[in-house]
């Protein structure tokens, strides 16, 4: 099992309509998720920069940004596109982030 960070950037003042639109996650990207491997998926926001901070562990090849193939996925980076920094294809901007310390 591996296990994958990235950041990304929220636009200023859409914290509450994110949160809506995952918590409203659509039940076939879920399961595309699931599907791809990704167990686990956690999304933390630091108000003070909007920077997202994502965490997932995955069991398969990739995480949920090796999915960009995907129609789902590109219906949803298009969904996402008006409140977060994101790529000319819709695509969020992201950086990987390196593990240095982990424990069990």
């Amino acid at each position: 099992m591996k296990r994958l960070a990235f950041k990304m950037h929220l636009n200023e003042g859409q914290k509450e309509e994110y949160k809506k639109r995952h918590n409203e996650i659509w039940p076939d990207l879920k399961k595309l998720l699931k599907d791809a491997g990704v167990s686990e998926y956690s999304i933390f926001l630091d108000e003070e920069t909007n920077t997202l901070f994502a965490f997932q562990k995955v069991s398969g090849k990739g995480g949920s940004q090796n999915l960009g193939e995907t129609e789902i996925v590109k219906k949803w980076w298009k969904y996402m596109a008006d409140i977060m920094k994101t790529n000319p294809d819709n695509s969020p901007i992201t950086v990987e982030l390196e593990e240095v310390f982990h424990m069990e």
